[in-house]
């Protein structure tokens, strides 16, 4: 439910009393929550601290200033980790910055609640954290930079009417930047229907006037030679990996679907010819 104006006043003052105490990483935090949604304590510790502690403590502070809410999901065994979102402070502080009202945020009170029931959290949380990875890469890796980062929503957005990635990203390593639509998959499509993806790639590429690589990633090296096969007759580039605790994105991971070579580093995809792509 909407907060009454009176009640968003009292958070505008509430906001005044605690936004000296915010960081400059504090702020970006708040800005990638409102872009995608949900990020866990690891993938923050990834986008901006030197390890787990030092995040969780932050984060601790932060939700004890009503800037964040968090919430674990119900799982089997081991507890979860907490998953982070915008509190109140915080999307009063994202409608600040920009200029608006809360209500013209994706952000709402009942949104801890809707994304802990969601059928779609692994996938969004996973998929968050393969560009979270990326970030760890740019801070830790001299000549890094994840240039753009774009959430599920905002390509709909852009694209929607001819194909809908689960992202979008440019990676750039020294003088090297390759952009990229990404899918990530959980094994749960048919391999069919990953491969009818690919016509509404051929269409942006046409509309743009060049193509750009589609990258799917898969949860284990079966799913990934699987899904190959239904690949490999496609009008762009495509490159495909599976994913392994440990192995960043933009390590050599990435094998192009019509080359038998050994596979390759994210940024050396951007040097290939397209008609090994």
């Amino acid at each position: 439910m909407v907060a009454s104006r009176r009640g968003w006043r009292d958070v505008d003052a509430r906001l005044l009393a605690v936004v000296g105490r915010l960081t400059e990483r504090d702020r970006l935090l708040c800005r990638l929550l409102d872009d995608h949604r949900v990020l866990t304590t690891a993938q923050v510790a990834d986008v901006g601290f030197t390890g787990e502690r030092r995040a969780r403590m932050r984060l601790s502070e932060l939700y004890a200033l009503d800037i964040l809410d968090r919430f674990r999901p119900q799982a089997w065994g081991n507890p979860s980790p907490f998953h982070w979102v915008l509190g109140p402070l915080g999307a009063a502080l994202i409608a600040a910055e920009r200029g608006v009202d809360v209500a013209d945020l994706s952000w709402r009170r009942g949104l801890v609640h809707d994304l802990a029931a969601s059928q779609r959290l692994a996938h969004l949380v996973g998929l968050n954290g393969f560009f979270t990875i990326l970030l760890r890469s740019a801070r830790t890796r001299p000549g890094c930079w994840l240039d753009e980062w774009w959430s599920e929503r905002r390509c709909a957005r852009e694209w929607g009417e001819v194909v809908r990635p689960d992202g979008y990203g440019i990676w750039t390593e020294a003088n090297t930047s390759l952009p990229f639509l990404l899918e990530y998959d959980n094994g749960t499509e048919r391999l069919e229907r990953l491969a009818g993806k690919l016509g509404g790639y051929a269409r942006l590429a046409a509309a743009a006037g060049y193509p750009n690589w589609v990258l799917f990633t898969f949860p284990t090296p079966r799913r990934e030679h699987d899904a190959r096969r239904v690949l490999a007759q496609c009008g762009v580039p495509v490159a495909t990996a599976s994913r392994s605790a440990g192995t960043a994105p933009d390590a050599a991971i990435w094998a192009p679907v019509r080359s038998d070579s050994p596979r390759i580093r994210l940024a050396q995809l951007a040097n290939l010819p397209l008609d090994r792509a």
